[in-house]
């Protein structure tokens, strides 16, 4: 049996569970403890502890991306648990930008103490390729960019002056394969979604998708873009559906209607057991 915990997220939904804009999971698979990002860092530590998550026992830590939602409480992570292998593409260390309404940049990328810390490990491991986390674990690494109708999902840029796009080369998904199909767990899925999952099946000799997890980063996404993407799950017959975090309450809305029965919230304190 497989668990994923939601540690961070954007809502909670439990007794002392504290909510913030970021995302971090816990994963049990396979008799290891792997993070999947972050979170902000501001409440990781508090809802471990009320959910009796041991972060000092992690085997590794992965970091999707290079944002400040999924990479500020790493810092504090490497500090209470030195061994663990941290699992993250160069990129992610890369400065990054959003360019906001009124069309001043902000900068929005992986915190200082955590470049620091990354910087100070002997265990990293670069994902520049699919690779394996734990026995039968693993991250996709870059996602290759296939569909027509799917962008990054904002005014994303490496550069100050925001003229410079960014195309998330560190986008990278955790995805594991059950008796049931593939489980596909996202960070902000800034490659597409589709394009994540397409290319997940790529990896696992075209077996099913059964749950996917996490953000969807569809929060602008265009009405058109939604039509597509609702096709292509339900061509990938995707069992479960447990969007989060950046996925927007719109796109969740559409989600939720267009599959009420595979469709699952998913706030701090969700605890998805799977069948290995």
């Amino acid at each position: 049996m497989s668990r994923i915990t939601v540690v961070v997220e954007n809502t909670a939904a439990g007794q002392a569970l504290l909510a913030e804009h970021g995302l971090s999971f816990w994963v049990e698979h396979a008799g290891r403890n792997v993070l999947f990002d972050t979170g902000q860092g501001y409440v990781l530590e508090n809802n471990a502890r009320r959910l009796n998550i041991p972060l000092e026992t992690a085997d590794a830590v992965v970091l999707s991306h290079g944002h400040f939602d999924h990479t500020g409480g790493l810092a504090d992570v490497l500090d209470v648990q030195t061994h663990p292998v941290v699992f993250l593409h160069p990129a992610a260390l890369a400065s990054r930008y959003a360019r906001m309404p009124d069309g001043t940049p902000r900068e929005i990328g992986m915190p200082r103490d955590a470049v620091e810390a990354v910087r100070r490990r002997t265990g990293l491991v670069w994902t520049e390729a699919p690779t394996e986390i734990a026995a039968g674990l693993y991250v996709t690494g870059p996602i290759p960019r296939r569909t027509d109708f799917e962008d990054a999902g904002g005014p994303f840029f490496t550069d100050y002056a925001c003229r410079e796009p960014d195309d998330f080369p560190d986008d990278q998904a955790l995805y594991f394969e059950t008796s049931e199909g593939t489980v596909v767990v996202l960070g902000c899925a800034h490659a597409g979604v589709v394009n994540t999952l397409q290319y997940v099946q790529s990896l696992t000799d075209n077996r099913p998708i059964h749950t996917v997890i996490g953000g969807m980063h569809l929060v602008s996404a265009s009405p058109e873009r939604m039509d597509k993407t609702v096709e292509a799950f339900r061509r990938l017959r995707v069992q479960r559906l447990m969007s989060a975090h950046c996925t927007g309450f719109p796109a969740m809305a559409r989600l939720w209607r267009e599959f009420p029965a595979q469709y699952m919230s998913c706030p701090v304190g969700t605890k998805l057991d799977v069948d290995e």
